[in-house]
């Protein structure tokens, strides 16, 4: 009688656990579907590595996308144009245009392409004749 009564409890037991799996499934299985969705609408965007913005030509940058940078503004802007050509982007500091400390913040950001440092050298010669 106490086999059959173990066995009759434990039969119970497993039923009742199986039914309440089977009553959380749906509420399990939709969280995982959403997450894979998610993972799959968030998958192409990180597929694609960040492209990082091209360096500005501090040597042929208008004043405004020169005022974008951050410590330029419209004065730095017009001071940077107004020294032009440059050898190097160092010579922001060297020259005196801007402080060291604005420089370190947009060095990574900035070039003095040497191609267009010449065309403006001409063109400054040009004006002068």
């Amino acid at each position: 009688m106490k086999r059959i009564f173990a066995f009759l409890v434990a039969a119970i037991a497993a039923t009742g656990l199986a039914f309440a799996q089977k009553a959380e499934t749906p509420k399990t299985a939709a969280k995982p579907a959403a997450a894979a969705e998610a993972k799959k609408d968030a998958a192409p965007a990180k597929a694609e590595p960040a492209k990082k913005a091209e360096p500005m030509d501090i040597n042929s940058a208008s004043e405004k996308d020169l005022a974008t940078l951050k410590g330029i503004g419209e004065a730095r802007s017009k001071a940077i144009v107004k020294g032009r050509p440059y050898k190097g982007k160092d010579e922001l500091v060297q020259k005196k245009i801007i402080p060291e400390s604005v420089y370190n913040d947009i060095k990574d950001q900035i070039i003095a392409k040497q191609d267009t440092a010449k065309k403006d050298d001409m063109k400054k010669d040009a004006k002068k004749k």
